[in-house]
């Protein structure tokens, strides 16, 4: 019987060492060291042989499970990591080779703009407030003192939907909203960016879909010289230290009085070029002081509140401070055009 296990040993590893394949070594297993197993077949015999030579065998018999296991273990384990090697060898990557270029987007040129201002008014105290672009008339114009017949209000001028709603033509409907929403009737400083609408033919400077960011103040004993602080500090931010600004008479319907901002020009430092017309001057927005009745029709009482308003285009200034020469670049989607702001963006 020890001979016949001895006999089971050696086949068994002889098997072992020329399997290369897990599935096979697995079948060996099964097969010596199993339960129906010829090992397993032997002992079952022990029952014929004398009293003391029993743990002889059984002695033997562990001795061969165990050196059949462990042989087992052993190839298991060196095919495991002649597989694991085989693998990396196969998926190694060549770190010296060029790396594919992951194409980058970045901001548009009139998002940085609006981001920019934006950023500005909030360091100065201002929250950013937003309205629908599809409008009621009372909030476009009425509520603004453009009542009905204005000219304005010319349907060549705005997109109207129905009688009483239309694509909203400037963001000044935002502070109509917010002046009335304010319940206290207390001070504003919001300024609200945001796509307007007008009827206009499309050409290097016009559009018929544009940018407008408009600010509003309202307070107790806001003066004129208030809005003039405001915007020379936003020109010298945005266009640079050496800008100057002066203020012209102007007219709109919701501001009295209305003035104008020029800002010296930033090519020529004011001496005359072919940016500003030879008049060392560039126009960038309109502002005023807010009207009496905007204020009334809001539920403000005029006489002891005043403030101030402005609006001004991000795609002028956007030309102006990147030397953009035709609005409608901002809007063919163009990656060439795009492209140049990306040193913009850090």
């Amino acid at each position: 019987m020890k001979e016949r296990l001895i006999e089971l040993q050696n086949d068994a590893l002889k098997q072992i060492q020329e399997s290369n394949d897990l599935k096979q070594l697995n079948e060996i297993r099964v097969s010596y060291l199993g339960k129906k197993g010829p090992i397993t077949e032997v002992l079952k015999g022990m029952g014929s042989l004398p009293a003391e030579e029993r743990p002889l065998i059984g002695a033997v018999a562990n001795e061969v499970r165990a050196e059949i296991q462990n042989s087992l273990e052993e190839k298991i384990q060196k095919l495991e990591e002649a597989k694991v090697a085989e693998q990396l060898a196969n998926e190694t990557i060549d770190v010296t080779l060029p790396g594919s270029q992951v194409p980058s987007g970045n901001r548009h040129p009139l998002s940085l703009i609006v981001e920019e201002i934006e950023d500005l008014f909030i360091g100065m105290g201002y929250e950013i407030a937003e309205g629908p672009e599809v409008e009621q008339d009372y909030y476009n114009f009425e509520a603004l003192n453009l009542p009905k017949g204005h000219p304005a209000r010319d349907m060549q001028d705005s997109f109207y939907i129905t009688d009483e709603v239309l694509l909203r033509t400037h963001t000044s409907p935002v502070q109509a909203r917010t002046m009335e929403a304010n319940k206290d009737k207390g001070p504003i400083r919001i300024i609200c960016p945001g796509k307007v609408y007008r009827r206009d033919d499309d050409d290097a400077t016009h559009s018929h879909q544009f940018t407008q960011i408009e600010g509003l103040v309202i307070d107790e004993n806001i003066k004129l010289s208030d809005l003039k602080g405001t915007l020379q500090l936003f020109a010298k931010k945005l266009f640079g230290e050496d800008r100057e600004i002066r203020l012209r008479p102007s007219f709109f319907p919701f501001t009295e009085p209305s003035v104008e901002m020029d800002i010296s020009c930033m090519m020529c430092g004011g001496s005359g070029c072919g940016t500003c017309k030879g008049t060392g001057w560039i126009e960038i927005l309109g502002a005023g002081m807010v009207h009496p009745n905007v204020l009334e029709m809001a539920g403000y009482d005029s006489k002891k509140y005043r403030g101030f308003a402005f609006g001004m285009g991000p795609e002028r200034i956007a030309m102006l401070k990147y030397g953009v020469d035709d609005i409608r670049h901002f809007y063919t989607n163009d990656l060439r055009f795009l492209k140049q702001f990306k040193r913009a963006n850090r």
